[in-house]
């Protein structure tokens, strides 16, 4: 996922509060996206910036979360101290381990 850029009042807000990083956790998978947001540090009063933050990330990245039931997301973090933009992706992955072979009974009905 390409990091777009930060909202400016979002960024001098966050910056005026104290925030050094914000996060956007991105989730999909079963036709439905899902955001949550971290701050470090957590603001005391985050609750305008953290919808603030909500109404431009939808806005600005729309994500679906379309898929075929496999969890996956993307993660952005936007670090305002050091002016840089991180991004990375997560998914999960059938894994299959035989856990024995045992003997085939069969029970009479009753």
């Amino acid at each position: 996922m390409k990091a777009e850029p930060i909202k400016k009042d979002i960024y001098k807000k966050a910056k005026r509060l104290g925030v050094n990083i914000i996060t956007l956790h991105f989730s999909g998978g079963n036709d439905e996206g899902f955001l949550d947001i971290d701050f470090e540090p957590e603001p005391e009063d985050d609750d305008s910036l953290r919808q603030e933050v909500e109404d431009w990330a939808w806005e600005t990245y729309n994500y679906s979360g379309a898929g075929e039931g496999t969890d996956y997301g993307d993660d952005i973090t936007y670090n305002l101290k050091e002016n840089k933009v991180e991004t990375s992706i997560w998914f999960y992955t059938r894994r299959d381990e035989q856990e024995g072979v045992n003997e085939l009974l069969v029970k009479d009905d009753f």
